[in-house]
């Protein structure tokens, strides 16, 4: 009798083609935050295609789109992205970077790979739900603005999870497997100071400068730094220094913020701090400040019972298989990483390979991995409302620095549609194994409900935040 892989296998083979494709045209056409209209309608385009029944504007978010197939049963979502990051604009297949000063948006996180994917997974578990006689739904959620606008966390407060039984999910990598279900919380922040304008040289007395403002709190912020946790982190970019004339004192002058903490509330307490930190920077300029938090993304709550179901596929499948071509391009592009890069992420893997093999097919067992290396990532939000797994398949070379612009050279390669199509069939054998196997599903569920009984769920979102569409 064939297993969920093999059967999984066979569904992601017969339209994997259609489905790389999909993956290079929304690499043609990187979009940031919000903006994904093209990307959004070629998804939706093939949602409909695949007989889905099709919501568009989900949570009140233009391009967030779902997908459902199926009937009774419970509802098994797949999770898809397909946002950009600015600044990363890169030839596919380029071994050197792009020097124009004036970059476009670059797909430097794989997303394009990650909806298509999980879009695929999707459309893998409805064709063996109709041609089969268990009962059960699969849904495609297209999420938008997961680098920096917690487009999740805003379909989770608008209640588009509250009837899904589990979630499922992937992430492009450079190996293959389940890493520790941890990410820091997250809250992104605009600060805008505004003070009063003077001719900087016959009266700059008069003037009081929101740039001074501005700087000062970074400063402050940069002694705060000593004395938070050993894991949180603070960032921040200024996105309004008043105006290009030094020869005037700047009215105006906005700062944005990234505040994470090892949980939300940790997270809260990081984000008071600041706050104190930007009004006496306000104090000291005799300028206003005034604040807003644009996203929440929540701390990753685990589930053991679907990251060993997922890793019991994972074995069974084994990894994506990689030919000569794909490892000497791999090679190649290792050596443009900056050094250490490579043996970095070896050690945090905890992984024995072979330096002659730049793409790794080890296997990464569930909890295996550094605990202590995290980011942000708004799945967090949907893992304390819902069982979720998130699983990672090899797209790219080992040791390639995460939002850069060699992720974005490799994202068209040959090697990065094999790992797009294995991690479609990690994902729909996984969830075919939860619509077969009723007791394992509840097992996931009661585990949930024990770790939420632990620590309830805090929303990072304060009531009154907005997404920025």
């Amino acid at each position: 009798m064939p297993t969920t892989t093999n059967i999984a296998h066979h569904l992601v083979a017969d339209r994997q083609k259609t489905y790389w494709e999909l993956s290079d045209r929304v690499w043609d056409s990187p979009e940031l935050n919000y903006k994904e209209f093209k990307s959004s309608k070629l998804h939706e385009d093939a949602l409909r295609r695949e007989g889905f029944a099709v919501s568009t504007g989900i949570g009140g978010l233009p391009t967030a789109i779902m997908g459902e197939a199926g009937s009774g049963g419970p509802i098994i979502a797949i999770l898809g992205e397909f946002d950009a990051l600015p600044g990363l604009e890169q030839s596919a297949g380029s071994l050197t970077p792009n020097e124009d000063a004036n970059l476009g948006a670059g797909h430097g996180c794989g997303h394009n790979l990650l909806g298509a994917a999980s879009l695929l997974a999707a459309v893998a578990v409805k064709n063996y739900l109709s041609s089969s006689n268990v009962q059960g739904r699969v849904r495609y959620y297209g999420c938008p603005a997961e680098e920096g606008g917690s487009g999740k966390a805003y379909l989770v407060r608008s209640g588009a999870f509250g009837d899904v039984d589990a979630a499922i999910t992937w992430h492009p990598a450079s190996y293959c497997g389940i890493a520790n279900p941890v990410s820091l919380a997250c809250n992104e922040i605009v600060f805008e100071f505004k003070g009063r304008s003077a001719h900087a040289a016959v009266c700059p007395h008069l003037g009081r400068s929101a740039l001074d403002a501005v700087e000062l709190m970074n400063v402050g912020v940069n002694y705060l730094r000593e004395h938070i946790p050993s894991r949180a982190r603070i960032h921040y970019a200024i996105t309004d220094t008043g105006g290009h004339a030094p020869n005037v004192v700047q009215a105006n002058a906005a700062v944005r913020y990234v505040v994470r903490g090892s949980d939300t509330n940790e997270l809260r307490d990081l984000v008071e701090r600041v706050f104190k930190v930007a009004e006496g920077a306000a104090m000291m300029t005799e300028t206003t400040v005034k604040w807003r938090i644009v996203t929440g993304e929540a701390n990753l709550l685990g589930n053991e019972t679907l990251e060993n179901l997922m890793f019991r596929c994972l074995q069974e499948y084994g990894a994506p298989k990689f030919d000569e071509a794909d490892q000497a391009f791999a090679k190649d592009i290792q050596k443009t990483f900056p050094s250490g890069s490579v043996e970095g992420t070896v050690k945090c893997l905890n992984l024995r390979t072979s330096r002659n093999s730049a793409l790794i097919t080890d296997l990464v067992a569930p909890r295996s991995t550094d605990p202590s290396v995290a980011g942000s990532t708004d799945i967090g939000n949907v893992s304390w409302v819902v069982p979720t797994v998130e699983f990672r398949s090899t797209t790219h070379a080992m040791g390639t620095p995460a939002h850069s612009w060699q992720i974005v050279s490799q994202g068209k390669m040959p090697a990065a549609h094999k790992g797009l199509s294995h991690a479609a069939v990690i994902m729909a054998a996984t969830a075919m194994e939860l619509l077969l196997n009723p007791a394992l599903l509840q097992k996931a569920k009661d585990e949930h409900l024990n770790l939420r009984r632990e620590s309830d769920y805090v929303d990072p979102l304060p009531l009154a935040a907005v997404a920025e569409i």
